[in-house]
């Protein structure tokens, strides 16, 4: 496994990548850079989003990297530069949500705790902050805080469509229920991107960014290496990504966090509901919500105006020590 490079991405020719034989013998691709001062700050904990690859943050990295920082990251099993999980390498497809979890836990213990400087903090998108969610009562002891960008915490609205109806995300955890009880669970979801890796919006219309520059070159790295790439997620997926949902809304795994956490949900997200994302923070008893207005769903992909003021409540919130 390697890290792969196009011309408008920057050079991170330091970083080591590794493989990971997960508790199922499936190869996780990680990476590891080390800080460029001489006395780190600490290890950020990059947890990218789904359908992501570790080389779409070779900018956010060279920015943790310039604030001090080293920087630890993998790609999700099922994506990126990791094993896909099904005979259709673009299905984006998962068997159990906690799998995620184990993932994530077996690289900090296995390549972070021991290879990385202290404190440890979690740097997390979408999908990724959902997955760190659920396992921070089990990680009080490794992270320090916690940044999450745009969390999975509901789906938006206009992802919640059947048949161009909205439904409650109840209603589509109960059908994706149902599509696995009649062996449906490996096949494409309804109304999802079923072959392309790069999206299937336009720049125009695309929900993610507004930066054009940035657009182009991860569709770009996509084209030159499609196989980092997935399509659409998969019955199963959406109905286990349901239940992880649903489980942050329990009182039991709200009174269990005890990591500080700041969440930025965005103004204009198409993708997760920012809503619900800032009612989480407000009864999460460690939890922080600043929201990023005017920022489509990835922030850290978005027009500097909107990254300038991440960068700022993320300067604010983690320091390199328990003493700042």
């Amino acid at each position: 496994m390697r890290l792969e490079q196009i011309e408008t991405f920057p050079e991170l020719k330091d970083g080591k990548c590794r493989e990971m034989q997960a508790f199922d013998d499936h190869i996780v691709r990680t990476a590891l850079w080390p800080a460029t001062t001489p006395t780190p700050r600490g290890t950020i904990c990059l947890l990218q989003g789904r359908a992501e690859y570790i080389e779409k943050y070779y900018e956010v990295v060279s920015e943790l990297r310039a604030k001090g920082f080293a920087v630890a990251t993998f790609d999700w099993r099922g994506q990126g530069g990791s094993d896909r999980l099904l005979e259709n390498p673009r299905k984006g497809h998962i068997g159990r949500f906690s799998d995620y979890g184990r993932d994530l836990e077996q690289f900090l213990h296995e390549q972070v705790l021991p290879d990385c400087p202290r404190p440890f903090f979690a740097l997390a998108h979408s999908m990724g902050a959902l997955i760190l969610l659920n396992q921070l009562p089990r990680l009080r002891t490794i992270f320090d805080r916690a940044a999450l960008s745009a969390p999975l915490v509901q789906l938006a609205t206009d992802r919640r469509k059947i048949l161009g109806k909205r439904v409650s995300q109840i209603t589509i955890r109960r059908l994706t229920g149902l599509a696995r009880l009649l062996m449906m669970g490996q096949k494409f979801a309804l109304g999802v991107d079923k072959r392309s890796v790069t999206g299937s919006w336009s720049f125009d219309t695309n929900p993610l960014t507004s930066d054009g520059p940035r657009y182009d070159r991860n569709r770009l790295f996509l084209e030159a290496y499609p196989e980092k790439g997935i399509a659409g997620p998969t019955f199963q997926w959406v109905h286990e990504a349901c239940k992880a949902m649903s489980n942050l809304q329990s009182s039991d795994f709200q009174s269990a966090v005890h990591t500080p956490t700041l969440m930025m949900p965005v103004g204009f997200d198409q993708i997760v509901s920012s809503k619900a994302t800032a009612i989480l923070a407000q009864t999460m008893r460690c939890g922080h919500a600043i929201t990023i207005a005017g920022s489509r769903h990835e922030i850290l992909m978005e027009k500097n105006i909107y990254r300038e003021q991440f960068w700022a409540a993320f300067d604010a919130f983690i320091p390199g020590s328990k003493d700042d």
